[in-house]
């Protein structure tokens, strides 16, 4: 199955809350989106791997996913080497993304600025042809994304560029609000963690609410480049 857009993440709960909207916009419009979790989140707090799995699958079916994997890397011990980057490198060929959107390039937990290299390196890598992967005994053919966008997480980066996902702030809320063991929740008697605060999902929608502001709009989502996407046209920009 080819995507139009493939969210790589290091934890489940990543996509949702960064770029929850974004996706459902443009499933909306009929493109085609799937996420790839690196890690099980087994080193959450709370919940367990079993839960944050079941809690996944209810927020693809939130979203519309068309896919939806996780590749088991180590929670909190991955790493940016040959071995990861070819499980990536073989994601990455199996969907033909034409957009990536990765994790951010730094933040508070550590897996996320490491999933960001993970994931940038593996796109580039992905499109040499000498590179060689295979899948269920096939060899694959190299594929590079157009453009890798990178997700803001908890701590600020100025965005290159800002989606308008103000029609879809609901169905994004309604997605990460599926990881129910994650986010807050007043009947839960399991301890209190950075995620699990009713301030964090204040955090959410102010900066939502900034990065809409920034353009005009109610709801925003931001993300960065590393690579300048460039436009045929500026009526392209409008």
């Amino acid at each position: 199955m080819k995507l139009d857009i493939l969210v790589l993440a290091s934890h489940p709960d990543d996509a949702e809350l960064c770029t929850g909207g974004t996706l459902a916009k443009h499933i909306a419009l009929g493109y085609k989106a799937g996420i790839v979790d690196f890690t099980r989140g087994e080193l959450g707090t709370r919940g367990t791997v079993e839960i944050r799995a079941q809690e996944a699958a209810r927020a693809s079916e939130i979203l519309g996913l068309s896919a939806r994997e996780n590749l088991g890397f180590a929670d909190g011990f991955f790493r940016n080497d040959e071995v990861h980057q070819r499980e990536v490198i073989r994601i990455i060929r199996k969907y033909q993304p034409d957009i990536v959107l990765a994790n951010a390039i730094y933040d508070r937990h550590s897996d996320h600025g490491r999933a960001a290299e993970l994931a940038a390196d593996a796109c580039f890598l992905s499109g040499l042809a000498r590179v060689e992967t295979s899948l269920d005994g096939a060899a694959q053919k190299p594929w590079r994304p157009k453009a890798v966008y990178h997700y803001i997480q908890s701590q600020f980066i100025e965005p290159d560029l800002i989606v308008d996902i103000s029609d879809f702030w609901e169905q994004k809320v309604a997605s990460y609000m599926a990881y129910k063991s994650q986010v807050f929740d007043p009947a839960s008697k399991e301890p209190e963690t950075y995620i699990s605060s009713p301030q964090f999902l204040k955090l959410i929608e102010a900066r939502a609410v900034e990065f809409g502001n920034a353009i005009g709009t109610k709801y925003g989502e931001g993300f960065t480049v590393r690579r300048y996407p460039g436009v045929k046209s500026l009526l392209d920009l409008l």
